[in-house]
């Protein structure tokens, strides 16, 4: 028996210094310590003042994808003590419709945040449409005003896929001082604010995008790789540098993401599982700006 327990404690050992065993950067299990902080903050926020934070999203459109997020947004919100109302708006909506909706809600003072659900269909302006959020109501981030705030290191609410990335990081003692990191997409709700925060905690950032030369190349380079293509299996295991933390955004059907994981988890020293890893940790952050909104709004510290 002692002989067995020996061997166990040498292949746990061996487990935990091996760096092609890849260490999942669990969301899930994270996400769930951020609701529980967050519901604790509104059960202050409703004893102190009465008031029940609320978020609006909006959708348009009917891409099942985005149904789906919204109801899974609204569910997470009533766990935590949410209220939540939806604006829903067919696909040939007019930019003016949507604007004169969100303006509403602007000045709906019951409402504290308000999230449009992306991709907005075309031809509506989706930027004139993310514009006309307050930055005080703007829990995803997604205005010219917060992203700017967000890259000099000011207060707004940040971009919540980034803002979850960095807490998944943290969480798992990732430290980016000094490191190459590469982020593949430049959404300007991902990508771009994902470079600004890996620069803000020191590291050095390539931000590459569909016109980027020799991109395999450039991977091989990353300490940190952060892949928001939307594409399935879009990195390949042979770009991955040994030893690399890999974060995949992707969630594409049938559970795939942007990087190979077969491939690339005996590769990478930490790995984002797909799904499980970066889509939970995006909804609790969302829930946590919402609770930081209403606070603010209601001038609770």
């Amino acid at each position: 028996m002692a002989g067995l327990v020996g061997k166990l404690i040498t292949k746990m050992n061996q487990d935990i210094t091996n760096p092609t065993k890849p260490r999942l950067l669990d969301g899930t299990q994270l996400a769930r310590k951020l609701r529980i902080q967050t519901a604790n903050q509104i059960q202050t926020i409703i004893d102190t003042s009465g008031v029940t934070p609320c978020l609006a999203t909006v959708l348009v459109g009917s891409d099942p994808a985005s149904a789906t997020y919204v109801r899974m947004k609204r569910k997470c919100c009533e766990q935590v003590g949410i209220k939540s109302i939806n604006r829903e708006f067919p696909a040939n909506t007019s930019t003016q419709a949507l604007l004169d909706t969100v303006h509403e809600l602007s000045e709906d003072d019951t409402v504290h945040g308000i999230l449009i659900q992306h991709p907005i269909p075309a031809p509506i302006d989706k930027r004139a449409a993310f514009e006309a959020i307050p930055l005080r109501k703007d829990v995803d981030g997604v205005s010219s005003a917060a992203f700017g705030r967000n890259i000099l290191g000011m207060p707004a609410h940040p971009s919540c896929t980034p803002a979850g990335i960095m807490r998944l990081l943290d969480e798992y003692n990732i430290d980016l001082d000094g490191v190459a990191a590469v982020v593949i997409g430049r959404s300007p709700i991902l990508g771009r604010p994902m470079a600004s925060m890996l620069i803000n905690h020191h590291a050095t950032v390539t931000l590459c995008h569909s016109r980027t030369r020799d991109l395999s190349g450039i991977v091989r380079r990353a300490d940190v790789l952060i892949v928001a293509v939307g594409q399935p299996r879009f990195v390949l295991g042979h770009w991955i540098k040994p030893g690399a933390v890999v974060i995949d955004c992707g969630y594409n059907e049938g559970n795939i993401g942007d990087v190979d994981f077969d491939a690339a988890k005996d590769i990478a020293s930490h790995i984002t599982p797909v799904p499980g890893g970066v889509g939970p940790m995006t909804i609790a952050t969302l829930l946590s700006n919402t609770a930081s909104a209403a606070a603010q709004q209601l001038g609770i510290k």
